[in-house]
């Protein structure tokens, strides 16, 4: 909590401010409105109010979120880069799992590789080191905004100010990168199906996230430290989905993977 701290010295009234209301709307399912939210137009201001805002959780932060790994999703958002979100250590959930509706305010799902660090990771690792130094697994992570009709027109700064949408990450077993891939190269080229309800919906690839999971995560792990605020054993990161978002629906959620990664099973009940 010591770099939070840090990260939110500076914090104006509007910030503060903000934060409070991001606050209010996670512990209440009250939505904002996205006309309300203007005032936070820089990268710097977003990330002071998103460290606020997990302060105000009070809850360890179990890992992060990576969102805009796709050129697609980048575009969608009017970004050129990735951004990052602080998950709290509770919102990781092991598959198979229920959510329910009621939890949630405008879920989506979303299609990803997951990695847990086996040791601290350091902006000077390479992806070689990276494979060496994570465990991974399948993963179906559940975005989420406190902001009404978010998708997709919700600004960058605010989904960043707003933990980047964090919801849940559902995932499967976690076991050691190295051993279930060979080399780098192979975390490009796994591929997944997601189905709701045993329909295939959807066809996706780990290439779509900046072209390997392992960017991402090494993009997170420059990105964080460079902000004073390093990623640690033990932390989880979903690294970018596969595929472009399916509203997350009741019904039964299964999103399988080949090269050994498993699937991920989640039911979601009506609300």
């Amino acid at each position: 909590m010591d770099t939070l701290k840090k990260q939110t010295q500076s914090l104006t009234k509007d910030e503060e401010q903000f934060a409070n209301d991001l606050f209010n709307a996670y512990e209440t399912h009250k939505p904002l409105l996205m006309k309300d939210y203007n005032k936070v137009n820089t990268e710097d201001a977003a990330y002071r109010v998103q460290a606020r805002l997990t302060e105000l959780k009070k809850e360890p932060v179990g890992g992060y979120k990576v969102s805009l790994t796709s050129k697609q999703t980048q575009d969608m958002f009017d970004s050129d880069s990735p951004l990052y979100g602080a998950q709290v250590q509770s919102h990781f959930l092991q598959s198979p799992v229920t959510l329910h509706h009621n939890e949630m305010m405008e879920p989506l799902a979303e299609v990803e590789m997951l990695f847990k660090a086996k040791e601290d990771l350091k902006a000077s690792d390479s992806l070689e080191d990276l494979l060496h130094k994570t465990q991974v697994a399948a993963a179906v992570e559940v975005p989420d905004s406190r902001f009404k009709d978010w998708f997709p027109d919700l600004s960058k700064y605010n989904v960043m100010a707003d933990a980047a949408v964090g919801g849940y990450v559902v995932y499967d077993n976690e076991v050691d990168t190295d051993k279930l891939f060979d080399n780098v190269d192979d975390l490009a080229n796994v591929h997944c199906e997601l189905f709701h309800d045993g329909k295939k919906l959807k066809d996706g690839a780990s290439s779509e996230v900046l072209g390997n999971p392992l960017n991402s995560l090494h993009w997170l792990v420059s990105k964080l430290e460079q902000q004073g605020n390093p990623l640690t054993k033990g932390q989880r990161v979903s690294s970018g989905t596969f595929l472009l978002p399916e509203k997350l629906t009741a019904g039964n959620w299964r999103a399988t993977f080949d090269k050994g990664l498993g699937a991920v099973l989640l039911n979601v009940t009506a609300k």
